[in-house]
């Protein structure tokens, strides 16, 4: 039983969040997956033409994919209004499906908290 590592269910999170923004018509213009670095998607709202940086965060159970380093994000936000963009967060908590208290393994089932992309404005 191999334990997932961090970078493993980041790219787990990015992929969910990926098929996302596909779904909603995105333009991908650059993929970083690499834990820590901002932002995993830059992308195009192509109707408007908007650029959008998408900040992916994973996080293991129990604590909550909704709550996000409020000072990091104002930080972030004022490198995106000088580059026009928007910014975009998922926050996505992965849990062991049989025991949320035991790790993420593979070839077992997880289960997925996500309640989708949120605009920070």
């Amino acid at each position: 039983m191999e334990i997932l590592s961090q970078q493993e269910l980041h790219n787990l999170a990015m992929n969910h969040v990926g098929k996302e923004l596909e779904l909603q018509g995105f333009e991908f213009i650059a993929v970083n997956s690499q834990l820590k670095r901002h932002p995993q998607f830059v992308c195009v709202d192509k109707p408007t033409n908007t650029l959008h940086f998408v900040l992916v965060t994973v996080y293991k159970y129990p604590d909550n994919p909704e709550e996000y380093d409020e000072i990091w994000m104002e930080t972030f936000k004022v490198h995106a209004i000088k580059l026009k963009a928007k910014v975009l967060y998922a926050g996505v908590g992965i849990a062991n499906a049989a025991d949320y208290e035991k790790p993420v393994t593979k070839n077992e089932d997880y289960i997925v908290n996500y309640n989708g992309i949120k605009e920070i404005s």
